[in-house]
């Protein structure tokens, strides 16, 4: 039986991304087909399986167009040099959009998440592939290196939340408002100092700056781990409060999205360190 309860509001103050603060919208509640755990687990392990084929599609990819000519060479960080022929840079782009589109698809369309999510996960584990095995020629190993410390945040910020040290209260909700808020309008502020022919010169130094941008990208590492306490406690309250159980794909969704962000962001610093550390 489904019934339709009063959400509270208290849920939709702040979540980690789009699909968890929607799913904190949801009236539904049943007691017979319930959302549960280990659904919810088994839905993430389905769209991490997803992203680890899009990863071998890349390889295969890389394989078959091997012998293409180059069309470009880009130099990144310093040491990473990316040699990219018009297929290769083409495939990226279809992927790339691809990814994109599925995300917003699966944020306000829920029933397309089961196929939508899919090719986002697999368009994810393309450009992972991508950046390891395309862009990290000879340091492929920042790879597994970013993944056996994303596996460590997400270990670490699941025993946080379950023992109660952190808490998705009000509290945290405050602190992570004035963390988003913050990294916005330093980018609002930097954008617009960059239109500014007085402040440009400055605003691209500090861009181009490797301690500031590291900095960044530890602060973005560290807000994308707290964000996992607000994913978890939503994915709690789906299972608490009887969503029915055809939103465990946005559960699942939303987890693998955040986790694929924090991901990112690890690989991105290590590169960083990698491309930095001989100058």
């Amino acid at each position: 039986m489904t019934t339709t309860v009063k959400q509270p509001k208290s849920r939709t103050l702040l979540h980690s991304n789009p699909v968890l603060s929607r799913l904190s919208k949801v009236s539904e509640r049943t007691q017979e087909g319930a959302a549960t755990y280990q659904g919810i687990a088994a839905k993430t392990t389905y769209f991490l399986l997803v992203t680890l084929v899009g990863m071998v599609a890349q390889l295969l990819v890389m394989a078959a167009l091997a012998g293409e000519p180059v069309l470009q060479t880009i130099k990144i960080y310093d040491r990473f040099t990316l040699s990219l022929s018009a297929k290769e840079g083409g495939i990226l782009i279809g992927v790339l959009l691809a990814g994109f589109a599925c995300e917003l698809l699966g944020i306000f369309v829920r029933k397309t998440i089961p196929v939508t999510g899919t090719i986002y996960s697999a368009s994810q584990g393309y450009v992972i592939s991508f950046l390891v095995f395309k862009v990290l020629t000879g340091y492929e190993y920042l790879g597994l290196e970013a993944l056996l410390l994303t596996v460590a945040v997400v270990l670490t910020m699941s025993w946080l939340y379950s023992s109660g040290i952190i808490k998705g209260g009000k509290k945290f909700r405050t602190v992570m408002l004035s963390l988003v808020l913050g990294s916005v309008a330093l980018g609002v502020l930097s954008f617009v100092g960059s239109l500014i022919p007085a402040t440009r010169p400055f605003v691209q130094s500090m861009l181009q700056n490797p301690a500031i941008s590291i900095t960044m990208d530890v602060i973005g590492l560290v807000v994308a781990a707290l964000f996992l306490i607000s994913d978890f406690s939503m994915v709690d309250a789906c299972v608490k409060e009887g969503y029915p159980k055809e939103y465990e794909w946005s559960a699942a969704f939303g987890l693998v999205f955040t986790v694929i962000w924090i991901y990112l962001k690890i690989l991105d610093l290590l590169m960083q360190f990698a491309g930095k550390k001989d100058d």
